[in-house]
């Protein structure tokens, strides 16, 4: 009976750890990566790292010298060599282990055996990165960091530098207007589409950008950005008149820059620039940010009216496409579909738009439309994303690189406060001062109650 007791005392405590662990596991699974998840990965990766290596052909015959020292120093047998280890770093949601790859090999044969390499180590996913020439960074990830999004505490911060999601391997998803200037965002509704559009915002409005908005939704959308917004459009003949202003300021901004350049000698030579980042920064315009809601809406005609006024749109953001770059213009187009049924021109400008995200979309040809022509292999993970997972997205550019990104969840209030907040950094643009939103002033809400008392009205 004592025996019994014993073993029931020392049971107790075994059982509501591991219950703990099982709970921890599903419903705080960073708690669980950080208790459980790290020690065990790390001393798996750690036995099973040559073996691994080998059975997945990542290994080299070694070097002839290697033959001979082991040979005269000793009787061991001779192996083939593994990528050297180089660095290994823990982090909150995984493993991050940098690589020096034997002679011979390249990363594509190490992300090729990413999947196995997952499957050797229990993790939950493992990415394969080009750190610099001969050296790659595993990054593996002990859960779904997407299943429920917690953004880096620091992620990388800069004029143009805007964290919107997060990707698959724990890191920051970040605009950069300075390398990707122009994005296409495309998904079906209730798909997360708007919610990334309101984190692209809050960020846009805490930095010293001019913003400007076309929502042919009659602006449902992007009016309660108004407070922080240079220009705001709501139907197609508002939007075809801020087009022509726009290409106004471009060119505004491009005699500027020639102004600046001035004839030969005038300059110094490490001073002359062809755009506005090299020009004195008390003399440099903001940087505009053009963001177009439903861009089918600018395509859809039905008189002949309509249809020459569609093709001077088209016409004009093709221009602010190819050549707002250098004058610090910026395009962010968002639609459900964008293909060359729009019309003419569709195609022309989706080639401009160098950014790519695609939400859940309803059919694979949407899902080609995004990514197809910059990553082929995205297209199948853009339909496959789950709609019990609005928010997640598929991220390529013009590289051919791609990754799995989830939007934290911003609500459109918290998206206007924000707006309000930061109203104080609206530039003032002349050449957009036509289409300033007016903003209603809000009235002071009483400070205690009413000293008035009311009286009964008798008729």
């Amino acid at each position: 009976m004592s025996q019994l007791l014993t073993l029931t005392e020392m049971s107790g405590p075994v059982v509501a750890v591991a219950g703990g662990a099982a709970y921890a596991r599903v419903k705080a699974p960073a708690v669980y990566w950080s208790v459980v998840g790290l020690p065990v990965t790390a001393v798996r990766f750690s036995a099973t790292y040559n073996s691994t290596m080998d059975a997945c052909g990542l290994t080299v015959a070694p070097s002839r010298l290697r033959v001979l020292v082991t040979r005269a120093t000793s009787r061991r047998e001779i192996r083939p060599v593994p990528p050297r280890i180089r660095r290994v770093r823990p982090t909150s949601t995984g493993l991050r282990v940098r690589l020096r790859l034997a002679p011979g090999q390249e990363p594509a044969d190490v992300a090729a055996s990413a999947e196995r390499l997952r499957h050797a180590w229990g993790v939950h996913a493992v990415h394969v990165s080009v750190v610099k020439p001969g050296v790659v960074e595993l990054r593996m990830t002990g859960y779904d960091v997407l299943r429920k999004v917690r953004m880096p505490r620091r992620p990388p911060s800069g004029e143009l530098l805007v964290p919107v999601a997060l990707r698959d391997d724990g890191t920051a998803f970040v605009r950069d207007y300075r390398v990707v200037p122009h994005c296409l965002t495309l998904g079906t509704t209730l798909t997360g589409k708007s919610v990334y559009m309101r984190n692209l915002v809050t960020g846009l409005a805490r930095r010293r950008v001019a913003l400007v908005g076309i929502d042919c939704k009659l602006g449902v959308e992007q009016a309660p950005f108004a407070p922080r917004l240079s220009a705001l459009a709501t139907d197609p003949v508002q939007a075809s008149a801020l087009l022509d202003s726009l290409i106004a300021e471009m060119d505004a901004r491009y005699d500027l820059i020639r102004s600046h350049q001035g004839v030969p000698g005038s300059v110094p030579n490490h001073e002359i620039t062809s755009d506005i980042w090299g020009l004195p920064a008390e003399a440099r315009p903001v940087p505009l940010v053009l963001i177009v809601d439903e861009v089918a809406e600018l395509f859809l005609v039905a008189t002949r009216k309509d249809e020459d006024r569609r093709d001077h749109m088209v016409t004009q953001l093709i221009r602010l496409a190819q050549l707002g770059r250098a004058a610090g213009i910026f395009l962010e187009v968002c639609g459900q579909r964008f293909g060359s049924e729009l019309g003419k021109g569709a195609t022309m400008l989706r080639a401009q738009l160098t950014g790519r995200v695609v939400h859940r979309v309803n059919d694979r040809p949407t899902a080609e439309m995004g990514l197809g022509d910059i990553a082929p292999e995205a297209v199948f993970a853009a339909t496959s994303i789950a709609p019990e997972m609005p928010g997640t997205a598929v991220a390529g550019d013009s590289s051919g690189g791609w990754s799995r990104i989830r939007t934290p969840y911003l609500s459109l209030a918290d998206a206007a406060r924000v707006c309000q907040e930061t109203a104080h950094l609206t530039p003032d643009l002349p050449t957009l001062a036509a289409f300033r939103p007016v903003v209603p002033v809000q009235a002071p809400a009483p400070d205690g109650p009413s000293l008035v008392k009311p009286r009964t009205v008798t008729g």
